[in-house]
């Protein structure tokens, strides 16, 4: 049988210099085929054109960001201190139906813009930073404003749940994974209807834990794949600077050593796997 085709995305390009080369050199050793940026992050329009490079190769899509660092214009209710909530507060909030919305709407439109600015035109993709573009009420508010700027069957969108039976399957970080099952659920269903593609399979929740073989997990992200499989990754050097803000720098280092060794090749050819792009 041929190989079947999965997309390969890192997340958090742009975070921090660490971050941002570590995905640039799995990039140029064809390690990835795609990467969402985060375009709230200081460093994003210096490092936009090194990504842009790759766009012949690669997918490069928006990271939208509602939870790290500040955002890129005032939100006195949702950021009061200039800095976004944890996750936690924020997903309590979005469940609630209590989060501020035209806060929320017009940081989306100024994430987006903020990637076009820099990249010259539309993201290839869109997900979300800790899956916030699943989430209630920022759902809705992402697929309204991109039906509004006309992308709808031009971009890709991240579904950050899958199959229960597939999730069992794997049993890497069962907690996560059926918490954004339950939380994803029906996000597809309304991409779908508004002429967006999405994934179909998703895999890649890490503890970021140093004691685990994170080779071993990503052979278990390739099991029972779906159709159009998609498996997240967050590669990455070790920041000189911890104030850079990265929390996993060092499991970082460790996924980006993987994918650079003749181990990743093996467990793609293993698993009939091989990474192709979507979007071209």
């Amino acid at each position: 049988m041929s190989p079947r085709p999965f997309i390969l995305c890192a997340d958090d390009y742009a975070l921090s210099p660490g971050v941002t080369h570590g995905i640039l050199d799995a990039l140029g050793k064809g390690r990835l085929n795609a990467t969402g940026a985060m375009t709230n992050r200081p460093l994003w329009k210096e490092a936009a054109p090194d990504v842009a490079a790759f766009a012949d190769r690669a997918d490069i899509g928006l990271h939208l960001n509602l939870t790290f660092g500040a955002p890129l214009g005032p939100m006195p209710a949702l950021a009061p201190s200039g800095l976004f909530p944890k996750l936690g507060p924020f997903l309590k909030a979005a469940r609630a139906g209590r989060l501020p919305v035209a806060e929320v709407r017009a940081e989306i439109a100024r994430q987006l813009d903020a990637f076009e600015e820099a990249i010259g035109c539309p993201p290839d993709f869109v997900d979300g930073h800790q899956h916030v573009q699943v989430l209630p009420g920022v759902r809705d508010w992402l697929l309204e404003e991109l039906v509004r700027r006309g992308l709808a069957g031009r971009l890709w969108l991240r579904d950050s749940s899958d199959r229960l039976p597939r999730i069992l399957k794997r049993r890497v970080e069962l907690p996560k994974a059926l918490v954004l099952a339950s939380l994803g659920r029906g996000f597809a269903d309304a991409a779908h209807r508004l002429g967006f593609h999405t994934n179909e399979g998703f895999a890649g929740f890490s503890a970021f834990d140093l004691r685990r073989d994170y080779g071993r997990d990503f052979a278990r992200y390739l099991v029972s794949p779906g159709a159009r499989h998609l498996v997240m990754c967050h590669p990455g050097h070790v920041d000189a600077d911890p104030s850079a803000g990265d929390e996993v720098r060092e499991p970082r280092a460790r996924e980006l050593e993987f994918l650079l060794s003749d181990r990743f090749a093996h467990a793609l050819g293993a698993a009939g796997l091989h990474l192709h792009r979507w979007s071209k």
